[in-house]
């Protein structure tokens, strides 16, 4: 043992020298059902629009992108940046890609650029092949299905807010009201006791941030307020299939939101069971008490769908005038599981 020195790397490497991976058992087989199926034309036929004969640099091919999709899911990676850098590092996800050693691994301005450049109709359709061939297997039923949702943070700060409809940053908002109050040259420590008396600072009838439009101003579940966005899924419970997913102003309640997802998953279940001979429709919804209202209720038993909603304690209610309200509400008042009393 001596002193380290720093290698020389060799110029030339024989191929059958290079690191071969095993691959991935799950990646391998999700391959040859992805193959069996003909993912590639598919989505090759499907995107083809998206995609100019000849011009620039080869852009990622669909089969490459969407696969690129899957990684993120399985492996809970919510940052392109961070499934482009376990594409790069991987030699099972380079396989599962059809990345050879020669190719390198898409980039993340790459992978951001093909997702705004494939529109939402075109990746539901993807998203409705995939459900397709669950069905065929037997790993999406349809009948009974949770509902569920999750504030996301948006990216976008808190500072960039600005007036409706003055168009004014947040500063500049509380500078106009120091100058009112009496204050002419306001330091930062008077806005920010200018800015604790306040009431009802940010809403969202007033701000907005310039960067997401669609981002809402709310406070998450660790207290803190930020701009963010409401996603809903709906999971089939027999099998652990995702159905459908919504995305919602993080301001709507979950009352309001649930006839949104319910749709979304009722129109999903059809359109993966178009080729079985009698599809099983949507019957049954779990939710928790949060998604608990008359209203939601009355909704849910009209369409025919049965519903295990825990209701909250709310104390005596009169129902003398609402009687179908109480006939709906009692089916789903108290949570049960499917085929449970209620």
């Amino acid at each position: 043992m001596g002193t380290r020195e720093d290698d020389q790397p060799p110029l030339w490497i024989a191929t059958a020298d290079l690191p071969v991976s095993p691959g991935h058992p799950f990646y391998t087989r999700l391959n040859a059902v992805l193959d069996a199926d003909g993912f590639d034309r598919f989505v090759e036929d499907l995107c083809q629009r998206f995609y100019a004969p000849v011009m620039g640099r080869p852009g990622l091919l669909p089969g490459r992108y969407f696969r690129v999709l899957l990684v993120g899911y399985f492996e809970g990676i919510d940052s392109e940046r961070g499934i482009a850098w376990r594409a790069a590092d991987s030699l099972a996800v380079r396989s599962f890609l059809r990345l050879g050693l020669e190719d390198a691994a898409p980039d993340h301005s790459t992978i951001s650029r093909t997702r705004r450049l494939i529109d939402l109709d075109t990746h539901r359709a993807v998203f409705t092949w995939v459900q397709q061939r669950l069905v065929a297997a037997g790993l999406l039923k349809g009948h009974t299905i949770a509902i569920d949702a999750t504030t996301l943070e948006a990216n976008a700060a808190m500072r960039s807010i600005v007036r409706r409809d003055t168009g004014e940053s947040y500063q500049a908002f509380l500078t106009r009201l120091a100058d009112a109050s009496g204050i002419k040259t306001p330091t930062r420590d008077a806005l920010a006791r200018l800015d604790r008396k306040r009431k009802k600072k940010t809403s969202n009838k007033d701000w907005t941030s310039p960067s997401d439009p669609d981002a809402k101003i709310t406070k998450m579940k660790d207290g803190r307020t930020h701009l963010a966005h409401k996603a809903e899924h709906a999971v089939d419970l027999d099998t652990g299939a995702m159905v459908a997913v919504t995305l919602q102003g993080a301001d709507q309640g979950d009352t309001t939101s649930i006839v949104e997802t319910t749709i979304a998953a009722a129109d999903q279940i059809e359109d993966a069971q178009a080729d079985v001979a009698e599809p099983q429709p949507l019957e049954e919804i779990i939710a928790d008490k949060g998604y608990h209202s008359k209203q939601s209720m009355v909704d849910l038993d009209a369409v025919g769908i049965r519903s295990y909603v825990a209701e909250p304690d709310r104390g005596r209610r009169d129902w003398s005038k609402v009687k179908p309200r109480r006939r709906c509400t009692a089916i789903a008042g108290g949570f049960a599981g499917p085929g449970g009393a209620a």
